[in-house]
């Protein structure tokens, strides 16, 4: 346990920094999941703009890197494309 007091309140910081993470992260998944599960439905361009969305906020906010974020979609795209594809 830290002694410092610049520290301590780091370390406070920092795990609600990292729950706030967590569930951004979470919720990309979730989305990602849900635009994936929505191909051939009436929701499906709701659900993958949703999905894009979400990914190019928490990149903008620092949660996930912009590489990983242009990544994710771009694979997001290609999974939909190739479910499409077979449908």
């Amino acid at each position: 346990m830290a002694n410092i007091k610049s520290q301590i309140k780091r370390n406070k910081q920092n795990v609600v920094a990292r729950e706030r993470n967590k569930a951004v992260k979470s919720e990309l998944r979730t989305r990602t999941k849900n635009a994936v599960a929505a191909v051939g439905t009436e929701d499906e361009e709701s659900t993958l703009r949703i999905a894009v969305k979400r990914i190019d906020m928490a990149a903008s906010k620092g949660i996930i890197h912009k590489n990983q974020a242009a990544n994710k979609k771009s694979g997001l795209m290609k999974r939909l494309n190739a479910l499409r594809e077979e449908a």
